[in-house]
């Protein structure tokens, strides 16, 4: 807050005004994310002060300096053994919006040491208070008075100077007279809670009382960061992390992980998920600077991939954003950013090598983030390929295992494809895996790398047609009457019908028909559309001979033995397309409506013959 100046002359420079309750409306709805972090910028700036005071006072024993709580319901209170402020820095830092008293007496260069970046903090008390009291005492100067000021939401303040006596010990009081409609936020219990959400990890000790007659005052962090403390049994020690994981997330962890960055102070745990998430979604995580809880959501900590686990860390040297509820984006949260990453791919390689039962269960949970954190590193991908598991003709199995039963490792591009050739290309003993998935297909092209004896092709239709069966040329010559028909039929959809015989025999037929088969037919179709057009003419330089669809209808199915031998042809017909209907259905993939209209017209003209002969 500035006093405003007297009018000045044209020309002459002129001082801001500003309107102090504009200001907080803005920080209110576009700086912070609540009025509860009043109670945070109230602790924060009492840590930075404690910082201070430790600096003047070096050879003070440990826990001598504190922070005091106190609410009531009528007012809450902040108390601290800090530096305090002289009459001069009352002037200069509390009536000045934007100054912080961080950059004054050199302690500008030595800022890492402090919470606080931007000076504007005490002002966030105006989201809960209509009048804020500081009473405050200077520990730079032997027998410095108490300053008292009142700041007001209307922007006005004041400042008396008084006796010693009025505050005998150095450090600042600050008083807020909450407003009615605030009582969520300044309640004494609510004030004990944000103590302890906010304060929990600081390393100053702070107490916090109701004024209640006989109540005990109590320790809002009464103990050191859990990875700050000394256990007796390694075991004992991974139980209370757990334990503590649990309390802040509300899971119990599969396994914790150790976090520890000495060059930036950084320490904490990674909890891992115990049950699989949705493949990129990010869950937040817990930061601390100094021992202030910063960020409950701040994301931007772990790189995407890492998504299997929530992070409780504490840190020196990262730097929060304006609002201090996140993280400012430069070099040094980047290289944190590698460096997590790098204990997460470590824990996964000693989980690989000397704890397979954990491993298991943690793919069992998480395959897909590991899948695409072993598309883009190598070392993961050689210690976790052949472990991953894949669905296969043979069920859900790990690439080693299929490997080791399957010379040559066929992979689908779709799942549709798969779901199509899976139980017909079991029975023939050709080993396919599902590339449809996301990951699969690039990460079982790599099999080789880590099982040279290992071979790895696409699926080709030609591949599976070449292992089913031909039917003896009688049979065939048979049923070309019927052939002939139903490949008149199936014209509309490019498809060729064909009589060969393979397992299983309760499969009727098989369409055979990739995703790019029919990309290039609707790209000719549409070619043939535009004709003669500067659009058609385009598609008629790129147009190549479309590849057909394939209906096989199995020879050792019944059904298929009495309709080859149908001798009306419209029933032929009817019953052909019947069969294409019913391999596009169990193809599972998105049917034209062409092909639905066929499956509804088929079933009538069926359900219509049968009906004429019963009659």
């Amino acid at each position: 807050m500035t006093l405003p100046r007297p009018a000045s002359p044209d020309g002459a420079d002129r001082a801001f005004q500003v309107d102090l309750r504009g200001l907080v409306d803005l920080l209110s709805h576009h700086l912070y994310s609540s009025p509860r972090v009043y109670l945070r910028e109230l602790l924060q700036n009492a840590v930075d002060a404690l910082t201070a005071r430790r600096r003047l006072e070096p050879d003070a024993p440990e826990g001598a300096f504190g922070i005091r709580l106190f609410a009531d319901g009528s007012v809450v209170r902040v108390e601290d053994d800090g530096v305090g402020l002289s009459e001069a820095d009352v002037h200069t830092f509390l009536a000045t919006i934007g100054r912080s008293s961080k950059r004054a007496d050199g302690i500008a260069e030595q800022r890492g040491d402090f919470i606080g970046q931007f000076g504007i903090g005490l002002l966030s008390c105006f989201l809960v208070a209509d009048e804020i009291h500081v009473l405050s005492r200077s520990a730079r100067t032997p027998d410095a008075p108490a300053v008292e000021w009142r700041g007001h939401g209307d922007g006005s303040y004041s400042v008396r100077i008084l006796p010693a006596s009025a505050r005998p010990r150095p450090g600042t009081t600050v008083t807020l007279t909450p407003r009615s409609d605030t009582g969520e936020w300044t309640r004494p219990d609510q004030v004990h809670a944000l103590g302890r959400h906010f304060g929990s990890l600081l390393r100053h000790p702070v107490t916090f009382s109701d004024g209640t007659a006989g109540a005990p005052t109590v320790s809002v962090n009464p103990e050191p960061a859990p990875w700050a403390r000394t256990y007796p049994t390694p075991g004992s020690r991974s139980r209370a992390l757990a334990a503590y994981g649990e309390e802040v997330f509300g899971f119990a962890p599969l396994d914790t992980i150790e976090l520890d960055l000495p060059a930036v102070g950084l320490k904490g745990i990674a909890c891992v998920l115990p049950e699989a998430v949705p493949a990129g979604r990010r869950h937040g995580h817990r930061v601390h600077v100094k021992g202030m809880l910063l960020s409950e959501q701040a994301d931007e900590i772990l790189p995407e991939w890492a998504f299997f686990v929530r992070c409780v860390i504490d840190a020196e040297s990262l730097r929060p954003t304006a609002s201090r509820e996140s993280l400012y984006e430069d070099d040094t949260l980047a290289a944190v950013r590698d460096a997590l990453a790098e204990r997460l791919r470590e824990w996964i390689a000693r989980a690989a090598a000397s704890d397979p039962e954990l491993l298991g269960r943690f793919l069992q949970a998480h395959h897909l983030a590991v899948k695409s954190l072993a598309v883009h590193d190598d070392e993961i991908l050689r210690l976790l390929l052949p472990w991953l598991p894949f669905e296969t003709t043979d069920g859900h199995t790990t690439l080693d295992e299929f490997a080791r039963t399957h010379r040559t490792v066929l992979v689908t591009s779709s799942v549709e494809e798969f779901r199509q050739v899976a139980a017909i290309a079991s029975a023939a003993g050709l080993g396919v895996v599902n590339g449809g998935y996301t990951y699969d297909r690039e990460l079982v092209h790599r099999l080789p790398e880590i099982r040279p004896e290992a071979s790895v092709a696409d699926l080709d239709p030609a591949t599976l047609t070449a292992h089913l069966d031909p039917v003896d040329r009688e049979t065939e010559l048979a049923a070309s009457a019927y052939l002939a028909l139903a490949r008149d039929a199936l014209a509309v959809f490019d498809c060729d019908v064909a009589l060969r015989t393979f397992h299983p025999a309760s499969a009727p037929a098989l369409l055979v028909d990739s995703r790019e088969a029919r990309h290039e037919r609707t790209r000719s179709q549409l070619a043939r559309e535009q004709e003669g057009g500067l659009w058609g003419d385009i598609l008629g330089a790129l147009r190549q001979e479309a590849p057909r669809a394939q209906l096989i209808l199995n020879q050792l199915n019944p059904l298929v033995r009495t309709a080859v031998a149908i001798d009306e042809p419209e029933l032929a017909r009817t019953s052909a397309e019947a069969l294409y209907g019913q391999a596009a259905l169990l193809s599972r993939r998105p049917l034209r409506p062409a092909e639905s209209s066929l499956i509804n017209r088929s079933f009538l003209d069926l359900l219509a013959h049968a009906l004429r002969k019963d009659s």
